[in-house]
């Protein structure tokens, strides 16, 4: 597991990611939305992430593959600021 660091701010949990792509991520259980920043310096935001699969992600041995495989394409995403 490669999760340096966890936060949880309210509904938000902020995760410090030790991964060759991502930095951080941060997932908000009410909204059920997911921002994920990459070590490009970008920043994408993934909509409707189950709070199971956000788990799973934070629980896997390694974040980059399960990101590629069960949340990249999966869900509709868009550039964030």
């Amino acid at each position: 597991m490669a999760i340096k660091k966890e936060e949880i701010q309210g509904t938000k949990i902020i995760n410090e990611v030790d991964s060759s792509n991502i930095i951080r991520t941060e997932y908000d259980t009410a909204t059920k939305k997911m921002v994920c920043e990459f070590k490009t310096g970008l920043k994408y935001e993934y909509e409707e992430v189950p709070h199971t699969i956000y788990t799973k992600f934070r629980l896997a041995e390694s974040q980059g593959k399960f990101f590629n495989s069960e949340i990249a394409k999966k869900f509709k995403y868009k550039k964030v600021e």
